[in-house]
């Protein structure tokens, strides 16, 4: 295996056909308010931006009372997913990725949404945590800026949610997404359609109340630059743009700053009605969601007392394209933060690594027969040998069930949130009685395979049980269906009494699921 746990311890579109090529990547945010696809190309260790296709799908609109996304919002998704889909054939598939943000985390029948999508896109969708969206962000905006060592505070304010990041150089410090986008709160505080103060107040007033768990923590630690990102906030700072070149006077553009997110608001209430509004510079297209985001980076200004704020062309999709490009090179943050949970949780490392090494020669010799799907690679099988006694520092008693609820509800930089559902569902099926309700919330493919990759995991930690520092002698495994067949040397059981009884009781507990253990 090529990284094992020792190691993780060290620490408007172009009609051009996209060429077939392995430094080619391409990456999808299905936002709130926005779709983007951008294709990028490595060229002498740079990422460069060859094709880019963006729709307003609007799909946080489509959010019912209920949390369920509407019929129509999802065909609209859906029909725009198809569009994108012919830009992705060429690419190879590793080199994808397709990221969800806050509509789909809150949307009831998102699975649903998704598991269509997926067939459309004949891809993978991850949906990814509101700090794990900022984080991305942060990587392409860093990406884009001059580098230094002084703090950076960047804001990019989504459809449904904002995110507030402050970091040095590529590394983000402190990351938050906060429940407030152009979307939600256009449709929370001008539901009515009216431009006027007293909707802007109830805007900024909304909009104040959730930067409170973030104000004093932000403004203590300090930046020296601010940067904005997205639709939104682009939008604001070309209407500010226009609004200063059509001054008469020779002072430098000074960026976004609240004296003129003042003047905005005042001249969007002379114009009173949402459906009326014209500034220059501003895209019909984004008319019927402006004030909302006005409001919340005018609240942001006020509560974070941000001076001025300069505007970043990269976001959230740039920096999921940087961040697969270092999966690719070796450099993937999910190893960090295995990294920090081994240490967090005081792992025993030796156990971990033969746990793993056992793991993994079952698996090769299985894999063929039973055709895991592909997502059950060998960095998976790390992962999960890695932190399967994570639970131990909590307590002994139900510690798989205290692992599992650690990487289930834990911020995991690098990982989406189907990636640690999978890997809580390992975790808790590691011993006793299989969870096999709790595998029902999975696809019937993906089930199965993770019931393989369960059985498997099981099986290793028992040979493991006496933690005992002399190897195992060689173990042949051979599959067929709902079976797996074990061989051992002779004398192995004659010398090992307790793990004969341990597999006996194990053949009885996967009974339970259809599934039979022989022993030769």
């Amino acid at each position: 295996m090529e990284n094992n746990i020792s190691t993780l311890m060290s620490d408007k579109p172009s009609d051009r056909p996209v060429k077939s090529h392995k430094k080619v990547f391409a990456a999808i945010d299905l936002g709130s308010n926005s779709f983007h696809l951008i294709v990028a190309e490595l060229k002498n260790d740079q990422l460069l931006i060859i094709d880019r296709m963006k729709e307003m799908v609007r799909l946080a609109s489509g959010l019912n009372d209920k949390g369920k996304l509407s019929k129509e919002a999802q065909q609209k998704g859906f029909d725009c997913l198809a569009r994108f889909g012919q830009r992705l054939k060429n690419i190879p598939d590793k080199n994808i990725r397709i990221v969800g943000t806050n509509t789909l985390r809150k949307a009831k029948n998102g699975a649903k949404f998704i598991q269509k999508a997926e067939l459309l896109l004949n891809h993978p969708i991850e949906v990814v945590a509101g700090r794990e969206e900022a984080r991305l962000i942060y990587l392409g905006v860093a990406h884009s800026q001059s580098d230094n060592s002084e703090n950076r505070l960047v804001i990019d304010i989504g459809g449904g949610s904002t995110e507030f990041i402050i970091g040095q150089g590529f590394t983000p410090s402190y990351t938050e997404s906060l429940h407030m986008g152009c979307v939600s709160m256009t449709l929370k505080a001008f539901s009515d359609g009216q431009l006027s103060e007293n909707n802007f107040k109830i805007a900024e007033l909304y909009a104040r109340l959730e930067l409170q768990t973030i104000k004093n923590t932000y403004r203590n630690v300090g930046w020296v630059f601010a940067t904005g990102a997205s639709g939104t906030i682009k939008a604001i700072g070309k209407v500010l743009r226009a609004y200063h070149d059509k001054k008469e006077n020779s002072e430098p553009y000074p960026g976004i700053t609240a004296k003129g997110l003042k003047w905005l608001i005042k001249e969007m209430i002379t114009q009173e009605y949402i459906n009326e509004l014209e500034l220059d510079g501003l895209n019909i297209e984004r008319q019927a969601v402006f004030s909302g985001g006005v409001a919340v980076l005018y609240a942001a200004f006020k509560v974070l007392k941000i001076d001025s704020m300069n505007v970043s062309d990269s976001a959230l999709r740039e920096g999921v394209i940087y961040d697969l490009q270092g999966r690719l090179s070796h450099e993937d943050v999910r190893q960090r933060t295995i990294n920090h949970l081994l240490k967090q949780y005081h792992v025993d490392t030796r156990q971990a690594q033969e746990v793993e090494k056992t793991l993994f020669s079952l698996y090769q010799q299985v894999q063929e027969e039973w055709s895991i799907q592909q997502f059950s690679s060998e960095q998976t099988l790390e992962w999960v040998a890695a932190l399967h006694e994570l639970g131990l520092s909590i307590a002994h008693n139900q510690y798989h069930k205290h692992g599992a609820y650690i990487i289930e509800n834990s911020d995991l930089p690098g990982f989406s949130r189907r990636e640690q559902h999978r890997l809580a569902l390992l975790i808790r099926a590691q011993r006793r009685k299989f969870p096999k309700q709790d595998f029902k919330t999975l696809s019937q493919d993906c089930r199965q395979s993770v019931t393989y990759l369960a059985i498997l995991l099981r099986l290793s930690i028992l040979l493991h049980r006496d933690r005992s520092e002399n190897a195992l002698p060689e173990i042949k495994a051979t599959a067929k269906n709902q079976k797996i067949t074990l061989q051992f040397p002779d004398s192995f059981f004659e010398q090992h009494p307790l793990t004969l009884v341990d597999l006996q009781q194990e053949a009885e507990h996967l009974k339970a699921i259809k599934f039979t253990l022989a022993l030769d």
